[in-house]
């Protein structure tokens, strides 16, 4: 997928847990994308804080640290459930191009009377700034964050 390695950071958007990690912060959740690895929440919760927090440090960019990163969360599923997670088949990864912008962010934007985000607004975002505003704007995803992060991106 990408061959540079992503800042841990974790987003103001997320503040409401991120001391005590309970939800998957954005930075793990491009990294899980990144090894193709779904993790469920309810697995996530069995994961000790220091292990969450593990998740969010370790590299995850070269095909070495992918396969590490893949290892290491696949054996920490297994230790609390006893079976490997799932594996995602297919990957939409439309927040690494930046001379479009994904239909479902315009859509979100919209839905939540947001101001329309300009082409050169999308370009200055950072992968992980993009890969969280389409992950807040997929279906299946809680969206309330969808706002906070367009103000915390200063795209409002």
């Amino acid at each position: 997928m990408n061959t540079f390695e992503i800042k841990t950071q974790y987003f103001q958007f997320e503040s409401d847990f991120v001391d005590n990690l309970r939800c998957i912060p954005m930075i793990v959740r491009y990294k899980l994308d990144t090894c193709r690895i779904k993790l469920q929440l309810s697995d996530w919760v069995k994961l000790n804080y220091q292990e969450k927090d593990q998740l969010a440090e370790l590299p995850c960019s070269l095909p070495a640290d992918i396969q590490h990163y893949a290892d290491f969360v696949n054996n920490l599923v297994v230790k609390y459930t006893g079976e490997i997670p799932n594996v995602l088949k297919t990957l939409n990864d439309n927040w690494v191009y930046t001379q479009q912008i994904p239909d479902e962010v315009i859509s979100k934007a919209q839905e939540w009377k947001c101001p329309d985000i300009t082409i050169t607004q999308w370009k200055n975002l950072d992968l992980l700034q993009r890969f969280a505003l389409v992950k807040l704007s997929r279906s299946g995803h809680e969206g309330k964050n969808f706002p906070g992060a367009f103000r915390e991106f200063q795209i409002i």
